[in-house]
């Protein structure tokens, strides 16, 4: 049992560390300081259907189930 929440463990960070590094950045560095901030745009209102959101509950829901699997290892002990 221990086995296996080990593996599952080292499986889900591989995969956590490899869509945040994915994942975007926020900042727009000078360029927002020279064009003062982020305009609306037609992708700026539609943030929920895009790859960057579904990266977003994928690290969610992979750091939730790391979290778990770390509990559950400390009570196998």
């Amino acid at each position: 049992m221990r086995v296996a929440l080990t593996i599952a463990q080292s499986v889900i960070a591989i995969i956590l560390i490899v869509v945040v590094l994915l994942q975007p950045s926020k900042t727009n560095g000078l360029s927002g300081l020279v064009s003062g901030g982020t305009t609306e745009s037609f992708y700026s209102k539609n943030k929920s259907r895009t790859s960057e959101a579904m990266l977003s509950k994928i690290t969610i829901v992979c750091a939730v189930i790391f979290a778990v699997l770390c509990i559950l290892q400390n009570i196998v002990k």
